[in-house]
């Protein structure tokens, strides 16, 4: 039966799934649950089984949402019924009428690797990553042309914690679009890893049941119960359907954590995405909110509607770009130190006449602009040929011979710094 569940989630054939019995859960006339989200209670938990018992009963339907869909589930009275659904998805049940509803939950728990068999088209995506890394990107709204982009972030549609973030516990067509991307970035030359995104989306929008102006200059006493803070009417968890989205105005992308390329581990980033380097298959519009705040009519402005989304996502980026972009700090200062040590040997084997300080030299190495988000300093100890002390090392890399020797390192010299 687990394997008809695991084909029936969309999960690689390779996955095995595991049922560990969680409750009993007996529900009497008007008993009923609220939409929730099950909690992950195992690193290796994916999703729920619900079994319900033969029992006589009328309402208490089982309602399971994800990506704007809804499925009502009415459970026999007289035979075994299972439902099975992945941790993520709201789901909610209705209120029992009569009789009683005795229902065992499992938790699904996947081992297994995600394999790239089957997965599709990988040469023709690899392809679209070359392309991808080598164009310039435009901006959002066509003033001029930026560089290509460093990094590919692709949304996933599932939600995951920290624990439950890895390649073999991936979701439904998650899974499947996981294997065929490593696959092309490996094709192409790429590195690919798991993260977490915070998405935030600002719109243009106005309550459903009104119109927009409407709750301007006007109080309603039937407010005060309602958590508002100067026309702002904040939203966490409730009903996300009672506005209406006119126009997208801004959005932002912010990776918070992500793991190593094997999907083990984990490392706290706090790193912007610009909007040439996200993909998405299914816009964050049409999934859940885990907040929302409303302004109102103000009169010269509002009426916007602030959603923040937590999301997964795959970042790949080119391997030669792997320093600065998608590596950590101590990651980029093992590298620097590397460059470092290469750089001593070159400055060592200098003529007397170069015009370069007397003396050892500790610089300082920023790792600057690389897409980190973070600045690693590394000191390097440089011994240099005898001359004048107030000659400094950064002045010489913009001179001859040094500026070829620290052109070739991808350094250059800048305010009392050697900048990467």
């Amino acid at each position: 039966m687990l394997e008809d569940v695991r084909d029936e989630l969309g999960l690689p054939a390779t996955t095995k799934l595991r049922a560990e019995l969680h409750a009993m859960l007996v529900y009497g006339k008007g008993r009923f649950f609220l939409p929730h989200q099950d909690s992950e209670k195992d690193d290796a938990m994916v999703g729920t089984l619900v079994v319900s018992l033969p029992s006589a009963h009328t309402g208490g339907e089982l309602v399971v949402e994800h990506g704007g869909q809804s499925v009502m589930c009415r459970v026999p009275t007289e035979e075994l019924s299972f439902v099975a659904f992945y941790a993520d998805c709201r789901h909610q049940v209705k209120p029992v009428k009569s009789g009683y509803r005795v229902t065992l939950t499992f938790n699904l728990l996947a081992a297994g690797e995600t394999g790239a068999q089957g997965a599709g088209p990988v040469g023709d995506l690899a392809h679209c990553l070359t392309g991808h890394f080598t164009t310039p990107a435009t901006r959002r709204y066509g003033r001029g042309g930026l560089d290509p982009p460093n990094r590919l972030v692709f949304l996933l549609d599932h939600e995951y914690t920290q624990r439950g973030l890895s390649w073999n516990r991936l979701k439904g067509a998650d899974a499947e679009r996981a294997a065929l991307l490593r696959a092309a970035a490996e094709r192409a030359g790429c590195e690919a890893v798991l993260a977490l995104a915070e998405v935030k989306e600002t719109w243009d929008a106005w309550p459903s049941d009104g119109e927009p102006w409407d709750d301007y200059g006007y109080y309603d006493e039937e407010d005060e119960d309602d958590e508002d803070y100067g026309g702002v009417s904040r939203d966490r968890g409730g009903d996300h359907d009672d506005y209406q989205l006119n126009e997208l105005i801004d959005d932002e992308v912010t990776l918070g954590r992500w793991t190593s390329p094997d999907g083990t581990g984990g490392e706290p980033i706090s790193l912007h995405v610009p909007d040439s380097e996200v993909c998405v298959t299914t816009p964050s519009a049409d999934l859940v909110p885990h907040q929302s705040e409303y302004e109102g009519y103000m009169g010269n402005y509002g009426n916007t509607l602030d959603r923040w989304y937590r999301r997964a996502a795959i970042v790949v980026w080119p391997l030669d770009r792997a320093f600065g972009v998608g590596r950590s700090r101590e990651a980029a200062e093992g590298d620097l130190e590397a460059e470092g040590a290469e750089l001593a040997d070159v400055v060592g084997d200098l003529p007397a006449g170069a015009g370069v300080p007397v003396v050892v030299v500790r610089a300082e190495v920023v790792v600057a602009g690389a897409g980190t988000g973070q600045q690693g300093v590394v000191d390097l100890q440089l011994g240099v040929a005898e001359g004048d002390l107030g000659f400094g090392l950064a002045a010489a890399a913009g001179q001859p011979p040094l500026a070829g020797a620290f052109a070739g390192l991808g350094l250059a010299g800048r305010d009392g710094r050697l900048t990467a």
